[in-house]
């Protein structure tokens, strides 16, 4: 059994995409487009747009997040989970850290705590709240 994020961005999934590829260094695994769908829509949930993203799976590190432009409302809604990022070291704590606060609000500043030696919250300029911690 795997349990896999799966993020509704609303009309601004290829810029997620993108953001994500630069600064935690993502790689596209899947993408289609509702254009490519070989269904057509339900008549009750036509896409807006024919080529924004139906369904995308990026590969971050050794995890998986699923994402869409969903229904295009323009008003994603992530509310009542953060996304928790390990990483090996110190510096590639800060380093993420500092990537997802680009454009974001930053929650709790990186620093030392009890359980780690690097450990932040951020909510990231699409509404994506993380949770970064070092390993080491």
């Amino acid at each position: 059994m795997i349990i896999e994020p799966y993020l509704f961005f609303e009309g601004r999934c290829d810029e997620a995409i993108e953001f994500y590829k630069k600064e935690l260094g993502a790689k596209v695994q899947m993408l289609m487009r509702y254009k490519d769908n070989p269904v057509p829509p339900h008549p009750d949930h036509p896409p807006t747009d024919p080529n924004k993203v139906m369904h995308c799976n990026l590969r971050i590190g050794d995890g998986n997040v699923m994402v869409s432009d969903g229904m295009c409302s323009g008003k994603p809604n992530f509310g009542g989970f953060k996304l928790s990022l390990s990483v090996a070291t110190d510096a590639e704590a800060d380093k993420c850290f500092a990537a997802l606060s680009n454009g974001g609000t930053v929650e709790m500043p990186i620093g030392k705590t009890f359980f780690s030696s690097r450990f932040g919250m951020v909510t990231d300029k699409f509404g994506v709240e993380w949770m970064i911690m070092s390993g080491k």
